[in-house]
């Protein structure tokens, strides 16, 4: 049943998140490729978004395992007692930001970092600015919404749903000169968003970053 599912399905998420960073790594390349080998879709859409960039697929083949390993250190940064390693880059800039006044507002697309890069920027500015809150649209599965909701409300992240409610804490922070994040590739609700050209495609974009910078002067 339902029960029984989320309860093993967060086990082994606790179960991996103890795992060394370095197995996660190697285990999740492994899955990355088998993914790749077993989905015909996934496959296509690689290749063609690749090719759409101006790349060949041996040019990008590395990715392939890349979004494995972040797909498996995800539950290390959701539950796991200290984050992984994280570099910060030309940080300076954002203190730069603060330093005015203003707030400011972080975009984070669906690769790379974007789970721990929020972490690791409240361990740097939370404490002097504020918490960073976070846009996120919940999971629809119930075993995943619940380990999500406690796992984005780290120390120094107040994360906040995809609903009117939560676009409003987002302005409110940032009138208070604090930092707001948001996956600006998420798919906005219709008539939310605007048609723009992307690599030669027509892609359904947000507006809400805009919409909060010129609202907010962040």
């Amino acid at each position: 049943n339902s029960a029984t599912a989320r309860i093993l399905m967060h086990s082994f998420f606790r179960l991996l998140s103890v795992l060394p960073i370095g197995l996660l790594h190697f285990l999740g390349a492994v899955m990355g490729w088998v993914t790749f080998a077993l989905s015909p879709t996934y496959r296509r859409r690689f290749v063609g978004n690749a090719k759409q960039a101006g790349y060949s697929f041996r040019q990008v083949r590395a990715a392939v395992g890349h979004a494995g390993r972040m797909v498996f250190e995800m539950p290390r940064i959701w539950l796991g007692s200290s984050l992984p390693h994280c570099t910060i880059v030309n940080g300076e800039c954002v203190e730069r930001v603060f330093a005015q006044g203003k707030g400011l507002v972080f975009l984070t697309p669906h690769i790379g970092c974007f789970e721990l890069s929020v972490h690791a920027a409240a361990q740097r500015w939370a404490a002097q600015h504020g918490d960073i809150t976070v846009l996120y649209r919940p999971a629809r599965q119930a075993w995943l919404a619940k380990i999500l909701e406690t796992a984005r409300n780290r120390p120094g992240v107040q994360a906040v749903p995809t609903t009117l409610a939560g676009v409003r804490q987002m302005i409110k922070t940032l009138r208070k000169g604090s930092a707001v994040g948001l996956l600006p590739d998420q798919v906005p609700p219709q008539g939310l968003g605007m048609w723009s050209p992307f690599f030669g495609r027509e892609a359904y974009t947000m507006t809400l970053a805009a919409r909060l910078a010129l609202q907010t002067g962040a």
